[in-house]
């Protein structure tokens, strides 16, 4: 009985730091159908849970201040887990600049999509959306950079997640990354793991398109920070002052972009 309980327990736990409602729905469907046997329960929970994430939380986000990324031909999820996962909400404002810059990409480069990963859950500020720091008050999101085959930039990505695979330092660029280890941080490459796997390995980071994104988000108004790895932000030769070092308790910067409104 004991490990009934902390095995739920634990179950609810997980699927708080990942989804955060899904603990929720989970100790509801457990409590709703207690004496059900586990197949019924598990249908149970993953019914009651798609329903709430994918029909009911979008009309009461908007009472929270938060509403969902509204996808479009030109704004994708790396991949279904982010929506999965309710990871995909953020305020109204980011939104509007989402759809702007998207646009202005695509004038740049023809059919080139922006890519979101992790942007934030959909209740509550200060809720943290681990492993992020900061993903916590809806005006923060992580994006894919840009890649290249032949020298056409691509919609295709590096790793099925989106984080993982690093556009890393050159021989003589200056190497953040292992200061940050030397200093015993040691998680600063945790995204390593993250990947879910490698993809799309004929591709190449794109150095055009990336700094085309990176100039199109810093173009808007409603900006406040935007980070990347050191040796990338000095290999475009980018120079704004939006452009910040997210600090060696975070993690590398060379595989996606964040950044936020003020």
């Amino acid at each position: 009985m004991v490990f009934k309980i902390v095995f739920h327990l634990l179950i609810t736990f997980l699927l708080t730091i990942t989804t955060q409602i899904g603990g929720v729905v989970y100790l509801f469907t457990i409590l709703i159908f207690l004496k059900r046997n586990r197949k019924f329960k598990a249908v149970a929970f993953i019914s009651s849970y798609s329903i709430f994430s994918f029909l009911i939380l979008p009309y009461l986000t908007p009472f929270f201040g938060r509403e969902k990324i509204k996808n479009t031909e030109l704004i994708q999820p790396n991949s279904f887990i982010y929506l999965l996962a309710n990871r995909n909400y953020v305020v109204p404002e980011l939104n509007l600049v989402l759809n702007k810059v998207s646009e202005e990409l695509n004038k740049k480069h023809k059919g080139i999509k922006l890519v979101y990963l992790d942007a934030n859950f959909p209740f509550f500020d200060g809720f943290p959306l681990l492993p992020h720091l900061s993903h916590n008050d809806g005006k923060k999101i992580d994006v894919s950079l840009i890649y290249e085959k032949d020298n056409i930039v691509t919609n295709k990505k590096k790793s099925i997640s989106g984080y993982g695979v690093f556009s890393g330092p050159k021989k003589n660029e200056y190497n953040q990354i292992n200061i940050c280890k030397n200093k015993g941080k040691w998680q600063y490459d945790f995204p390593k793991y993250l990947t879910f796997g490698s993809i799309n390995k004929d591709v190449q980071f794109s150095e055009k398109g990336t700094k085309s994104l990176i100039n199109t988000i810093l173009k808007q108004k409603q900006i406040s920070k935007l980070f990347i790895e050191p040796h990338l932000k000095n290999r475009l030769g980018l120079t704004n002052k939006k452009i910040r070092f997210h600090g060696c308790q975070a993690v590398r910067h060379d595989d996606h972009i964040h950044f936020q409104l003020y």
